[in-house]
């Protein structure tokens, strides 16, 4: 097989590598030396002391594909140590929703839990499902990239598929903790690229991959709009966040003409030439910038699908955010809505930087397009040695 043409010079690759370092670094640092857990950010009070499962699979998928093999088996042995203490209240809400009752959001998962594993009940959006599928798809790539057993989480997994079998294509919040009565089809994404990976790791594979079918229908039958994925079911909005159902949770193909329309929506509605990517058009957090993240799926889309012309540019650009100490930020400017940015300053001061997720992505994309970016300088460990 012919390796792919790397679009970026080498001293792009140079100084990409540098920020690569940087980010592995910075998230190791980061990383709770007890438990295992990623923070979502640094320096960020309102993220700073919680690791959402879904912020937290995403960048243990950047450290394993840079190499840093026990930092991410660190952060599944957390989330299945969460899954343990879990199980009990998952059998119990698994079988109210097969009696027909609906649990209350109180007693259904959250969606971040303190760096210690436990729920905090401070009244934050909680409620969302992505992460448990986005969990057991990062734990599939994990342990096949560095041949590691999956014995160690088959009980965590199980709760994780029985849990997302029950409830993962109800309502709940997105992505960015907002619209909870809400069907939103990035979420429902998450949760079959996390049953198709699960039922291929063996792991109740006919419960899974009956979930994942009936969300694949669903979504077929009612999360298209012309031609393109919808924000949630019902809605006509395009959300940059949907990129995902194809690459990397293969819900519609990647090269299908439904994702190419998705992605030709999510580029002329939200995002600038050789920029970032806004969320959605209503978004007003911090005023509505421009989020590295989102680059970051849609350049691995563009690497995925052939355009990667076009992916080294979002990659460029993501580098671009960094500040002198190459810390990356959750979202910079240009703003749809800075009418709104002084009140989130009022709240919580100057946006998350750095935001590790930010980082992991930039990790994620960096090894697509060019994987001499972080193979020949971040690896921190290898289990082959």
């Amino acid at each position: 097989m012919v390796e792919p043409v790397n679009p970026l010079s080498e001293a792009e690759v140079a100084d990409l590598r540098r920020l690569a370092e940087v980010s592995v670094t910075l998230i190791a640092e980061a990383q709770d030396p007890v438990s295992g857990a990623y923070p979502a950010a640094v320096g960020f009070e309102p993220y700073g002391g919680f690791c959402w499962f879904r912020d937290g699979a995403f960048i243990a998928e950047g450290m394993s594909r840079a190499g840093a093999v026990s930092s991410a088996t660190a952060f599944h042995d957390w989330c299945a140590g969460v899954l343990k203490r879990e199980a009990p209240a998952v059998a119990s809400l698994v079988a109210d929703v097969a009696a027909g009752s609906q649990p209350s959001d109180a007693e259904l998962l959250p969606a971040r839990y303190t760096l210690a594993g436990d729920r905090h009940d401070d009244g934050w959006w909680n409620y969302q499902v992505d992460g448990y599928g986005t969990w057991l798809w990062a734990l599939r790539s994990h342990l096949a990239r560095w041949e590691l057993p999956v014995a160690p989480y088959v009980a965590a997994a199980e709760t994780a598929v029985r849990y997302l079998a029950a409830v993962g294509d109800q309502t709940c919040r997105d992505w960015w903790e907002e619209h909870r009565d809400e069907t939103h089809v990035s979420t429902l994404a998450s949760v079959h690229g996390g049953l198709r990976a699960a039922a291929s790791l063996g792991i109740l594979p006919a419960t899974a991959d009956m979930a994942a079918d009936r969300i694949g229908d669903l979504v077929s039958r009612a999360g298209v709009y012309d031609g393109a994925l919808r924000k949630w079911l019902g809605s006509t909005a395009v959300d940059a966040s949907l990129v995902v159902a194809g690459v990397p949770f293969e819900l519609v193909p990647p090269s299908g003409p439904v994702m190419a329309a998705t992605v030709d929506r999510v580029t002329s509605e939200l995002s600038t030439p050789g920029g970032g990517v806004h969320r959605y058009r209503a978004d007003t957090f911090y005023g509505g910038g421009q989020w590295p993240i989102l680059a970051a799926f849609l350049g691995w889309h563009h690497a995925v699908a052939g355009s990667r012309d076009r992916a080294a540019e979002l990659l460029r650009w993501i580098a671009s955010t960094a500040d002198s100490s190459g810390r990356l930020p959750e979202q910079v400017p240009p703003l749809l809505a800075p009418g709104v940015l002084p009140e989130w300053l009022d709240r919580w001061g100057p946006s998350a930087r750095p935001l590790l997720w930010s980082h992991a992505m930039f990790l994620i994309l960096a090894s697509e397009l060019a994987p001499m970016i972080i193979n020949l300088s971040c690896r921190s460990d290898d289990t082959k040695g």
